[in-house]
Order: structure tokens, then C-alpha cells, then sequence
């Protein structure tokens, strides 16, 4: 062990000289200071910069919010009112409201039904958009001549919905641009317009309580001219010119004819298999019979 420790006189040396620099280098790190001059920043400057970038992100800020479009608030779904701001309580007390068939003509009847706060009342409501005779109700008495009353008309004051403008349409409670839109263009399809009222069913959206309300206004006064199939003598291939029959359709009904050797009134189809009896007012439209049982 003591070979280990024993050096010559130009190793202790080495060894203090190596101590030596040791202990300056770590004097020299913990004395000086090697950092940069002081940053002098123009408070003022970086004052101004801020401002304006947080002006430039408030821009932004507004340009990303959703924009809001006019719209009738008789039409709100779930999730039209939560893009709104308003909770699933006050939806669904608006939903409930309408399930009665009953329609908001006001923004203070649309605050009594949903009990929206003020603040919210006041950030949607310059938004609504009410059909133009419930606005214009308020500022003209002259409306009350061209205004749909619960009076029922006769077929000589109805409109013809073969003529009726999609503007016309939209005076009718429940009707709007897009729907009153969707019926014209369903009766241009038809090649001449309506052969009856009963058509109405096949227009998309329109529910029967709505159907209901536009033929208390308008109805079919010049149908397109149609030769009727008699339901006792057509063969299959006539029947399927008929909407809602197809080809399986009509060969159960000529199927259920024999059977019945023939028969004695059109409601009978009702009992043929899988028969669409919700479209049976339309399907009649096309059909007769030479002697229907009365």
C-alpha cells in the first residue's frame, strides 16, 4: 500500500499546481459575473404592442363567433337552442308549447313560454323573424281583409294551390320559406299541378295538422285532368301507374280481387296485404269503381 502513496518530488508538485488551479476556476465561477448588459425595455412601447396585439385577437375572436341569421322562433330544435344559449329547460317548455299547436307571434310570448332571462331575451330577439302578417297585423288594420281567420271558408274564397305563390303559402300559420318552397316544387314534378288536396301528404315535413291549415286556405280548384282506372277491370301494368303501387302491390290487389270477385268499394283495398292505407286518399284520386257499393 505504501508504493501506492509515495511520489516523486515533480508529482507533488503536479498535484499542487492542479489543486491550485482548481480552487481559482471555482472562485472565478462563483465571483464574476459572465451575464449580458442589462436589456433596458421602453415600458411605454411594450405597452402600446400589447394593446394592439389584444386588440387584433378581440378581432379575431368576433370573426370566429357563429353567425346568427334571422329565423322564425316557432322552429327552434335542440340544437338551434343550444347554439343560442339557451338550457334544456326552456327548450323543451318551447317544444312542449308547440306539441299543442300553438304559435309565439312575439318575442315577450316567447320570453312567457320559455321564461328566457332578460340579458338572453335581448342578445336572440332582434333575430326573429315572424311571418309577414303577424308583423304587419300590429301596424295595419287594412290586413284584417286578407288575414286567416278560424272562420271556415267556402271553396269559392279558398285559394287554388294549383296557382298559389310560395309567398301565399307562407301566410298560412306553420308554413315558412322552406316549406312553402318544397310544395311548389313538388307540384311543378306533377307535370300540370295537383290532381287533389290529398297530394299534400307526399311533400316532406309537412305534418297533418299543417296539411289541415293550408286546405282551410287553398285547395285543388283546376286539377290536372287524369283518366281514373276502373279498380275491377285494370291489369297489373295499369296499376302500377298509380303512386305508392308497385309492381308486388298491384299483384296482390288483382290477387284479392279474385278472391272477392271483385270489388264492392275502394276502401276494400285496405285489407290487401301490405297496402299503404295512410295513402289511400291519394290513391283513389287515380281509381273508380263502375258500380261501388254505396
Amino acid at each position: 500500500m505504501k508504493s501506492h502513496f509515495t511520489f516523486s518530488k515533480e508529482q507533488r508538485n503536479g498535484i499542487f499546481l492542479l489543486l491550485v488551479l482548481i480552487v481559482i476556476l471555482q472562485c472565478i465561477y462563483f465571483f464574476v459575473d459572465f451575464g449580458s448588459d442589462k436589456i433596458v425595455v421602453d415600458e411605454e412601447a411594450l405597452s402600446e404592442y400589447t394593446k394592439e396585439i389584444d386588440s387584433l385577437r378581440q378581432v379575431q375572436l368576433e370573426q370566429n363567433k357563429p353567425k346568427i341569421f334571422p329565423f322564425n322562433p316557432n322552429y327552434i330544435t335542440d340544437f338551434k337552442g343550444s347554439t343560442l344559449g339557451m338550457s334544456n329547460e326552456e327548450i323543451d317548455r318551447l317544444l312542449d308549447y308547440r306539441k299543442q299547436d300553438k304559435w309565439i307571434n312575439s318575442a315577450h310570448q316567447f320570453q312567457e313560454v320559455t321564461i328566457v332571462s332578460d340579458s338572453l331575451l335581448d342578445a336572440i330577439s332582434p333575430y326573429f323573424k315572424f311571418p309577414d302578417w303577424v308583423t304587419n297585423s300590429k301596424q295595419s288594420s287594412s290586413h284584417a281583409s286578407f288575414s286567416y281567420n278560424n272562420a271556415p271558408k267556402t271553396f269559392a274564397q279558398k285559394g287554388d294551390l294549383n296557382t298559389a305563390t310560395a309567398q301565399q303559402l307562407q301566410k298560412v300559420n306553420g308554413i315558412g320559406e322552406v316549406l312553402s318552397e318544397r310544395i311548389v316544387k313538388f307540384r311543378n314534378k306533377l307535370k300540370g299541378g295537383f290532381v287533389g288536396d290529398a297530394q299534400l301528404q307526399d311533400v316532406y315535413g309537412l305534418t297533418p295538422e299543417v296539411i289541415e291549415k293550408i286546405t282551410e286556405q287553398f285547395t285543388v280548384k283546376t286539377p290536372i285532368p287524369i283518366k281514373k282506372i276502373d279498380l275491377n277491370t285494370a291489369t297489373v301494368d295499369e296499376l302500377v301507374t298509380i303512386p305508392h303501387i308497385d309492381y308486388d302491390l298491384a299483384n296482390e290487389i288483382v290477387e284479392q280481387r279474385k278472391l272477392r270477385e271483385g270489388f264492392q268499394s275502394i276502401d276494400e283495398l285496405k285489407k290487401v296485404k301490405n297496402f299503404p292505407s295512410n295513402k289511400i286518399k291519394i290513391i283513389e284520386l287515380y281509381l273508380h269503381l263502375e258500380k261501388e257499393k254505396r
